[in-house]
């Protein structure tokens, strides 16, 4: 069963200077839903807006509206009518239902939704977090990026800070800066890492392909994942992670250059599928890669003591457990791996060659 098609055949929207933009889906997509074949093929849109697209009709295949559940049958000829003036939508205010977990007058928190990009860009012009927070809290259009001060992957769920005043937004971009802010994540990734280790590789824009980020020997930029084993499976192991830097894509780069990439990771992923029926089954429903920012700590602004927050692992990730834990006989309830010291991060680690 292929869990994704592999395919050269790749479009970037912001790079066609054209009113519409055309193209036929090549015949490897054959069978897949045409919303997930689309946004393999086109890299800077996500998969909701090309939905969203589909439904409106700005999306044509062979001419006539299609749903985005509609299976490829091979060479169809896609017309693509991107709506006009998207970027003037990027800093409007926009009725985005936001899970807000604490808020005062220095800071929110929020743990974010898989599916949602933090801040404007290319092909997403709109329902960003930034749209949504400026309709729900409309003083941050006087903050710079409305108060964004670290982000998130698109499809990375988990807790995120924002500054609701600019002397915070300052003083928490001085603790990520200082690395005083605690950043923790939940993953599950393919294979058996060693029980603990610290990845100190620099990171870069992959010269082949400018989506990517990689390792690199020379240049880039400094970043550090520490990470230990959780419970290990018979093919995965349930890992968390502990970020010293925040740089692009880290924790995803660096687990697939130790060559454990996260399970379900579109980008990094190597698409295996010699699982149990039941696995695959709980990873085609997780449609994004294994990665929930699940800890955030950091000092209050104004009050300077420090205060911690944990969000619960978010639903396609557990499912995804059970599912691996019913494919070994082994019982599971959510908080059996939730209840580790954070101490342990004070150890020395072996480093992981």
């Amino acid at each position: 069963m292929n869990l994704y098609a592999q395919s050269n055949f790749k479009i970037t929207i912001s790079d066609i200077e054209s009113e519409n933009i055309a193209f036929n889906i090549p015949n490897n997509y054959i069978g897949i839903r045409t919303d997930a074949a689309l946004a393999e093929i086109i890299t800077d849109l996500s998969r909701s807006k090309l939905t969203n697209w589909l439904k409106a009709g700005h999306i044509l295949i062979n001419g006539k509206q299609a749903r985005p559940k509609d299976k490829v049958a091979g060479d169809e000829e896609v017309v693509i009518t991107p709506p006009f003036d998207e970027e003037q939508n990027a800093f409007s205010p926009e009725n985005i239902e936001l899970n807000i977990i604490y808020e005062d007058k220095q800071v929110i928190v929020i743990n974010k939704p898989a599916g949602l990009t933090v801040h404007p860009g290319n092909g997403n012009w709109s329902g960003t977090l930034l749209n949504g927070l400026l309709y729900h809290f409309p003083e941050l259009s006087n903050i710079p990026r409305a108060g964004i001060v670290h982000r998130l992957d698109k499809d990375t769920t988990g807790l995120m800070v924002v500054a609701r005043t600019l002397g915070a937004q300052i003083d928490l971009v001085k603790q990520l800066q200082d690395r005083s802010v605690s950043r923790i994540y939940r993953a599950i990734v393919e294979g058996s890492p060693h029980k603990e280790g610290i990845i100190n590789k620099n990171i870069g824009r992959d010269m082949n392909n400018r989506l990517r980020m990689t390792t690199l020997e020379f240049g880039g930029r400094e970043a550090i994942t520490r990470y230990r084993v959780l419970k290990q499976f018979k093919s995965m192991s349930y890992i968390e992670c502990k970020l010293e830097t925040g740089r692009t894509h880290q924790i995803r780069v660096h687990m697939k250059d130790r060559g454990h990439p996260l399970i379900g990771d579109p980008v990094y992923g190597t698409r295996k599928i010699n699982y149990s029926p039941e696995v695959v089954n709980a990873i085609e429903e997780l449609q994004r890669q294994a990665l929930h920012a699940i800890k955030l700590s950091f000092i209050h602004p104004e009050t300077r003591e420090p205060i911690h927050f944990k969000s619960r692992l978010a639903e396609d990730i557990r499912n995804l457990l059970k599912a691996l834990t019913l494919d070994e006989e082994i019982g599971f309830t959510e908080d059996d791996w939730d209840n580790e010291d954070d101490g342990n991060w004070e150890v020395i680690y072996a480093y992981d060659h």
